[in-house]
C-alpha cells in the first residue's frame, strides 16, 4: 500500500461496527441474526466500571445512562425528567423518571443516585479532572424519586459535567463491594439500553439489547465488540463483507485510509457520514521538564511554527480534517478569541532557537546551548498509523532547523501515565470535544491527572489557574467571556498546546444502516437508534 492510502485519519478508529453483509446488504454472521451488530475494536473494552477510566467510552455508553444529556439543542432531560437550580446556584434538585430499573431488576431511584455519587466522591483523588468532583458537598434524598445536589460554591459547569459518558453516571447498587465502587464492582449492570451478556477478555463482547428499556427496546438486538486489529485487516474485512460499519473511538486510533473508504463510497454500497468539527488534535508540551529544551517558550514556538499544518491536512488526511491553529475550533463556546496566528515559517522558527541561545555551529545537524544538544522525544499511539506517520513528517521538518526529535510509540495507557506522572517531553492527544469544551480541558491545566505537567513551568501559571477558578465559578456571561479570553491567551503565548488539526467522528457504514446520528460526544454514538433495512 502507498504511504497516502496507509496513513488514514488520526482520530479513526478503534472501534469498527462488524455486520455480516454482502455487497452491502446486511446477512447473518454464523449463526447471528440479521438484527444483529458485530464492532471490531483494536482493545479490549476492559473493566466497565464506569466511576473509574479504563473501561471503553463507547461501550460505556451502551449500559450506562446519566441524569440529563448534552445535545445540540442544550441540555435535556434522560434519567433525570426535570430540574431546578437555586437563586444561590448552589443546590440541584433532579425529578427522577419513575419506573426506571438497572438490568438486574433494581429499581432506579434517588437512593440509587445518592449511593452512586456517593461512591464517585468517596473516590475524588481520581476525578480531580472534573471540576464538579470538588464543588460537591452532599447528594441528599428528598423522597423516593427526588434528589437534592449541594454544592460548595456556584459552578456554572454542572449540568455539563453530570451528562459526561463517565464518572457521574449509574450502575446498580448490587454491584457495589462493601457499599463503593473505587475498588472494583462484581458486576456491569446498568439503565442503558444495552446489556453485557458476555465478555471473553481481548477477544470479544457481547451486549444484548434491553427489551424492557424506558426509552423503548432498541431495533438492533445484539452488539458484539470484536477485537480486531486496526489497519489494512478492517479493510479487507470490509471488502470480504465481514465489516459494515466504522467510526471513531475513545482514543483515536486508526482501521481504514481516506483513499480506501472513499472507494467503498463510490462502489455504491456504503455511505460516509461525517459529524461537525469535535476536537482539536494536538502535540501536548510538556513545560514542568524545567531542566529540558521543552520548558522554554521560544523552543515551543519554534516547534509550533516548524509544524506544516496544510500539508498534514492535505497528504495525511486528505482534507478531511482542517489545519488547527488554535487549541479550539471556531464552533466551541467562548473560542472566538484573538490569538496572534503562528504561520508555518522555518525562518521564525531558526530566529527564535537563535534568540534563545540555541546556536547551530557549521558542520553540526543539532543546535546546542551550554554544551547540551536540542533534543526532546515525542510519544505517539501505536494504534494510530496517523499519529506514527505525522510524528515522522515533523521529526524531518524539525531536522531542518536543528531539533533532534526521538520517536518512541507506545500503547494508549502507557502515554496516559506519562501525561499523569510528567514523564515526557512531547505526546499527541486531543481536546476533550465539543461537549466538554472548553471547560473540561480548561480544567484539566489544572490536574495532576491530566494537564498539570504541561502548563505548570509558565511563568503566568500561579494567574492562568487563579482564573481557571474564577471562571468555573462565574455567574455573570460577560466576565465569563473575559476569563475565557484570558485563559486561552495565555496557553496559546505559552505554546504548551501546539494545534495540528480539527478532527472530527466519521462513519463509513454499509447503506441497509438507517439512521447514522452523532451526540454532542466525540466518544460514542447513539446506535441504539439506528436500525438495518
Amino acid at each position: 500500500m502507498s504511504r497516502k492510502r496507509f496513513v488514514v485519519l488520526a482520530w479513526m478508529i478503534s472501534l469498527a461496527f462488524l455486520v455480516g453483509c454482502n455487497n452491502g446488504n446486511v446477512a447473518t454472521t454464523g449463526t447471528a441474526a440479521a438484527k444483529e451488530l458485530v464492532y471490531a475494536t483494536a482493545k479490549d473494552i476492559n473493566d466497565m466500571n464506569p466511576h473509574l477510566y479504563p473501561g471503553s467510552m463507547p461501550a460505556q455508553g451502551m449500559v450506562y445512562e446519566s441524569l440529563i444529556e448534552n445535545t445540540e439543542e442544550g441540555i435535556k432531560p434522560l434519567l433525570a425528567e426535570s430540574w431546578k437550580v437555586s437563586d444561590n446556584g448552589k443546590v440541584y434538585t433532579f425529578h427522577l423518571r419513575n419506573n426506571v430499573k438497572f438490568h438486574d431488576g433494581e429499581p432506579f431511584n434517588a437512593e440509587a443516585v445518592k449511593k452512586n455519587i456517593d461512591a464517585v466522591q468517596n473516590n475524588a483523588s481520581k476525578h480531580s479532572w472534573i471540576k464538579l468532583s470538588t464543588k460537591i458537598v452532599s447528594c441528599n434524598v428528598l423522597d423516593e424519586y427526588t434528589v437534592e445536589l449541594v454544592l460548595s460554591e456556584p459552578y456554572y459547569p454542572t449540568l455539563v459535567e453530570l451528562s459526561m459518558t463517565r464518572p457521574y453516571v449509574f450502575i446498580s447498587p448490587k454491584n457495589f463491594i462493601s457499599g463503593e465502587t473505587k475498588n472494583g464492582v462484581n458486576g456491569y449492570k446498568g439503565t442503558g439500553p444495552y446489556m453485557l451478556a458476555e465478555h471473553k477478555v481481548d477477544q470479544y463482547a457481547v451486549f444484548e439489547a434491553n427489551e424492557s428499556y424506558w426509552g423503548g427496546p432498541p431495533k438492533i438486538k445484539k452488539v458484539t465488540a470484536k477485537v480486531l486489529p486496526a489497519g489494512e485487516t478492517t479493510f479487507l474485512s470490509l471488502k470480504k463483507g465481514e465489516v459494515n460499519f466504522i467510526f471513531t473511538d475513545d482514543r483515536g486510533t486508526d482501521s481504514l485510509d481516506v483513499e480506501a473508504m472513499n472507494k467503498l463510497a463510490e462502489s455504491g454500497d456504503y455511505q460516509i457520514v461525517r459529524s461537525k468539527a469535535m476536537n482539536t488534535k494536538m502535540i501536548v508540551a510538556n513545560s514542568g521538564k524545567r531542566d529540558q529544551p521543552v520548558h522554554e517558550t521560544a523552543v515551543r514556538e519554534a516547534i509550533w511554527h516548524a509544524i506544516d499544518r496544510e500539508t498534514i491536512s492535505k497528504q495525511i488526511f486528505s482534507g478531511t480534517e482542517s489545519a488547527a491553529h488554535t487549541l479550539f475550533s471556531a464552533n466551541v463556546n467562548y473560542a472566538d478569541v484573538d490569538l496572534k496566528k503562528r504561520s508555518y515559517d522555518l525562518e521564525a522558527s531558526a530566529k527564535l532557537l537563535d534568540g534563545a541561545g540555541w546556536k547551530l555551529e557549521n558542520g553540526q545537524a543539532v543546535r546546542t546551548k551550554n554544551g547540551s544538544k536540542l533534543t526532546m522525544k515525542l510519544y505517539y499511539d501505536t494504534n494510530s498509523s496517523s499519529q506514527k506517520t505525522q510524528a515522522e513528517f515533523i521529526q524531518s521538518t524539525l531536522k531542518k532547523i536543528g531539533i533532534q526529535l526521538e520517536l518512541a510509540g507506545e500503547e494508549s495507557g502507557s502515554i496516559a501515565n506519562r501525561r499523569t506522572s510528567g514523564d515526557y517531553d512531547l505526546l499527541f492527544n486531543q481536546t476533550w470535544g465539543l461537549a466538554y469544551d472548553p471547560q473540561s480541558t480548561i480544567a484539566a491545566f489544572t490536574s495532576k491527572s491530566s494537564y498539570l505537567h504541561t502548563t505548570s513551568g509558565i511563568a503566568r501559571a500561579d494567574e492562568l489557574y487563579q482564573k481557571i477558578d474564577q471562571v468555573m465559578v462565574s455567574v455573570d456571561e460577560t466576565t465569563r467571556k473575559s476569563l475565557y479570553a484570558d485563559i486561552m491567551k495565555i496557553v496559546h503565548d505559552e505554546a504548551v498546546f501546539i494545534p495540528i488539526t480539527n478532527g472530527n467522528v466519521t462513519v463509513v457504514a454499509s447503506k441497509a444502516i438507517q439512521g447514522i446520528s452523532f451526540k454532542q460526544t466525540q466518544f460514542e454514538l447513539p446506535f441504539e437508534r439506528m436500525s438495518i433495512r
